[in-house]
């Protein structure tokens, strides 16, 4: 019996290869060392300001960082981006998971790939584009449905929804294809139409894919800064309907930071607003990755 003797590889081989794993590690692990020094860099201006004046935000609705005395009041703010958040979804999530089971179960193969060109280009699509859409159309659009003023919270959210489409579109449909093709034609053998497969059975084994993306929409919509700044209005108050104005937290640092004095309250307010932000995406992002290992060990 022969035996076989495995030939090791010339040594400029090993050496390519151990370059190229080196890089692959010191990629992964700078992504880390950046979200850390992100976090460092942020948490050394606020955390010492959101310590001290953590009771006064949550639980006053005036943001008045200029005034004598200054008043740091969260309430308001994050009312306005919830209720941004939360309209948007409203709207991106029904309809951007439709066009996912559209576009997975029932499009022909040359719609699917024309309509998901288009999905590639409406998320490439720069944030202060869509602002530019909001103030030109929806804002003169809003005032004719009964709005006095078109720049609104609505107005954040059927942007923001906008802005999130492709985002669910193309993780739901990725979701709703990995069901394995055994589930279909289980349903199919059993007598189920298209949409008992789509409800019954394709639905319920994608849920955690889908769950993902919304998750990942939710984060997308907290994050955004330019576009809500341009169409919300930024107006610090509490809504109390679908075309009152409001003002998010991202808009709040994005309008401001260039106006506070370096080292100031005002400054390690805004800090402090970006340190909330930033664990409210980790959480969003974490929950979003759990689910997603579930599913695959699952």
């Amino acid at each position: 019996m022969e035996t076989v003797t495995r030939r090791r590889p010339p040594a400029h081989t090993r050496y390519v290869e151990f370059v190229i794993e080196g890089l692959i590690r010191l990629s992964g692990i700078s992504s880390i060392v950046f979200i850390l020094a992100i976090f460092v860099f942020i948490g050394k201006e606020g955390i010492g300001f959101l310590a001290g004046h953590f009771v006064e935000m949550l639980t006053s609705m005036d943001w008045s960082p200029t005034a004598e005395p200054p008043v740091f009041g969260l309430v308001a703010l994050l009312v306005g981006t919830l209720w941004c958040v939360g309209l948007s979804l409203l709207i991106s999530v029904p309809v951007g998971l439709a066009a996912a089971v559209y576009l997975s179960e029932f499009a022909s193969e040359r719609t699917r790939e024309s309509l998901k060109i288009i999905i590639e280009l409406l998320a490439a699509i720069p944030s202060v584009v869509w602002g530019f859409i909001g103030v030109m159309i929806l804002n003169p659009l809003l005032q004719d449905m009964g709005a006095q003023v078109g720049l609104n919270g609505l107005n954040g959210a059927i942007v923001l929804a906008l802005m999130t489409l492709p985002l669910l579109v193309s993780l739901g449909e990725d979701a709703l294809r990995a069901v394995p093709e055994s589930y279909r034609q289980a349903a199919v053998a059993m007598g189920a139409t298209k949409w008992e497969m789509v409800r019954r059975v394709l639905l319920p084994a994608a849920q955690r894919g889908l769950l993902v993306a919304v998750l990942l929409g939710v984060g997308r919509c907290v994050g955004e800064t330019m576009a809500v700044l341009m169409v919300t209005g930024h107006a610090v108050r509490i809504p109390h309907g679908l075309f009152d104005p409001v003002r998010t937290i991202t808009a709040t640092i994005a309008a401001e930071l260039g106006e506070a004095v370096r080292g100031g309250q005002h400054y390690q307010s805004l800090f402090a607003l970006g340190i909330l932000l930033f664990a409210v995406t980790f959480v969003v992002n974490l929950t979003a990755d759990f689910t997603l290992r579930g599913r695959r060990e699952r």
